[in-house]
């Protein structure tokens, strides 16, 4: 048996064994021809994340972007892929929406010299390392980046959803050179944000700045959505600007205001990249959003 290096994503269709996923495969496109969201099942035993294909209503919803590269790629285009590229596989990562008592989410923006995504604005969270669950994945990614360590029990958690992730996030700017599924897992605490913020520790090398958002201000990253032309029409309440933690080389916090523009930026389709929220994570953020109205109708 061929020794496990790393947390892969396997698919299975139609009641066939779990496969590995190829690099050049759309994992949405597995399981819907022409759509960009379908609900399924996941899993992770014995090193594996393997989706399968579910009722509607009964799984949790992956999603890819209308301009998903793997969407549009030629068979050409998919061959010409360097072969060390090819070999890495589907990689799985966790994405942690911690959501404080007072119902904001923690975002933080990615390092300058991060290769994959710089000065884009995500939730904490990375790799699912071997052997470990995604919660404990979640958890540990927390405290490396931003320094909050809680425990399992401290949090009561939910899979909100399955992303597709590339990089480059599209063709014209680019072939693609890595390929992830993200879990977005929404982490309840008992602490409000302002008690978090003063344990906020983060690691400079991968964060630049951190931000507590809310549900209107969410509403408006939201409405700026990637792929789409046309200027974002401002949301009544929302202030101009936003006020942020920078995060020093040292690591020192100081706080700073950033223009309500830079997180509803979209995402280019050529040219460097801008500071904007990213897709997967304004996919995630619309989930935490429908979650919460969901809580609003039970209560």
């Amino acid at each position: 048996m061929e020794k496990v290096t790393k947390i892969l994503v396997h698919l299975s269709k139609n009641n066939v064994a779990p496969q590995c996923a190829r690099f050049a495969q759309s994992i949405t496109g597995h399981f819907t021809e022409t759509l960009d969201e379908v609900e399924v099942k996941c899993s992770l035993e014995n090193n594996r994340f393997t989706l399968c294909e579910c009722e509607k209503g009964r799984g949790i919803p992956l999603k890819r972007a209308t301009f998903c590269p793997f969407k549009y790629l030629s068979v050409a285009e998919a061959a010409a892929i360097p072969l060390d590229v090819q070999s890495r596989g589907v990689d799985v990562g966790v994405a942690i929406l911690l959501q404080s008592a007072n119902q904001k989410v923690l975002l933080t923006r990615r390092a300058s010299s991060l290769r994959i995504f710089p000065n884009v604005w995500v939730p904490p969270g990375g790799h699912v390392e071997l052997d470990e669950r995604l919660l404990d994945a979640g958890l540990r990614e927390l405290r490396e980046e931003t320094g909050l360590k809680l425990d399992p029990g401290d949090v009561s958690a939910q899979l909100l959803g399955l992303w597709e992730s590339v990089f480059p996030p599209m063709l014209s700017r680019g072939m693609p050179q890595r390929h992830h599924v993200v879990t977005y897992m929404l982490l309840n605490t008992s602490l409000t944000h302002q008690q978090l913020q003063a344990s906020l520790h983060p690691e400079p090398a991968e964060v630049s700045g951190c931000l507590w958002v809310d549900a209107s201000l969410v509403k408006a990253i939201v409405s700026a959505v990637d792929g789409q032309e046309g200027s974002v029409t401002p949301l009544e309440g929302v202030a101009p600007t936003i006020s942020v933690s920078e995060v020093s080389p040292e690591g020192v916090l100081s706080e700073s205001d950033l223009p309500l523009s830079v997180l509803c930026n979209r995402a280019p389709n050529s040219g460097e990249d801008v500071e904007r929220v990213s897709t997967g994570t304004k996919y995630a953020l619309e989930l935490w959003l429908k979650n919460l109205e969901g809580q609003g109708t039970r209560c």
